[in-house]
């Protein structure tokens, strides 16, 4: 399958409402990725379906995406609910440097590490370098409750 047909095929999934894009955010850095997007579920039971794995999450390889996912998801059903207002990202370097999700609003970034594992994470030093004056925390099944309701 050639790229524009991959493309038509998410921008109809996009239209339909069962997946959502997220654009990697960059100021043109020669470090930073931006062309890339990344691509969740509305319903992660779409997604399951889609790969025919509907395994309980101890046997599964894809628990950390399917975190990601929700995580993601329902930060922006939280903001919309209540009418918060910003641009949503991902940031990716070249040398594989990420952070899951960067909110713009007001002028201001805040990146969010999603994590399920008990691993400590930190905002990437590129990171903290070029956007000295954004905010960062990690997201984890201790503290998602805040950042989704």
């Amino acid at each position: 399958m050639n790229k524009n047909t991959i493309e038509r095929y998410l921008g109809l999934l996009e239209k339909s409402f069962v997946i959502f894009r997220l654009r990697g955010f960059s100021r043109n850095l020669r470090k930073e990725i931006s062309k890339n997007s990344r691509y969740y579920f509305y319903d992660t039971g779409v997604r399951n379906a889609l790969i025919n794995n509907f395994n309980p999450l101890s046997m599964r390889n894809d628990v950390g995406m399917l975190w990601e996912n929700y995580c993601i998801v329902e930060r922006l059903k939280k903001r919309e609910y209540l009418g918060m207002q910003a641009n949503s990202y991902f940031w990716r370097t070249y040398d594989r440097k990420e952070i899951d999700l960067i909110e713009e609003s007001g002028g201001r970034l805040h990146g969010y590490e999603i994590k399920l594992s008990d691993r400590k994470a930190s905002a990437p030093g590129e990171w903290l370098e070029t956007y000295k004056h954004s905010d960062f925390s990690v997201i984890t099944k201790d503290n998602y409750l805040k950042f989704i309701v």
